[in-house]
């Protein structure tokens, strides 16, 4: 991974995919995946990385919840736009977030036979 430059101008939010619903109430520090813990930083995604995202890593869920989270709620040192796999600048978190940089959180699902990006396209509203 090559650190990139941060987008200008930087997105209000950032976005995490989660393959099950999360804790209710949201904790102070949410509990790293897997791969975020073996990574080293909580992986995210614009709102436009969405689909792809969702496409490449959950193409085989039918359904996955997805948290917003405010990007200026974190210091810009902490968060570092890697390009990876030619997708320029993929947000990583290094370190946590918890209840205060949760805006909202949405399971999104899918039918039979469609995409993620088919259901991100029809998304109104929620994604900015």
């Amino acid at each position: 991974m090559a650190p990139l430059p941060p987008p200008s101008p930087l997105p209000e939010f950032v976005y995490k995919i989660t393959p099950s619903a999360p804790p209710n109430p949201i904790p102070e520090q949410y509990p790293l995946s897997d791969l975020d813990r073996k990574d080293g930083f909580v992986h995210l995604s614009t709102s436009w990385q969405l689909p792809i995202t969702s496409d490449l890593f959950f193409k085989d869920f039918a359904s996955f919840y997805v948290l917003k989270l405010r990007l200026a709620n974190f210091d810009a040192s902490s968060v570092k736009w890697d390009e990876v796999d030619g997708t320029n600048g993929c947000p990583h978190l290094y370190g946590n977030f918890g209840t205060q940089d949760v805006v909202a959180v949405k399971e999104f699902r899918r039918g039979e036979g469609q995409s993620w990006k088919e259901v991100f396209a029809a998304e109104t509203g929620w994604l900015e």
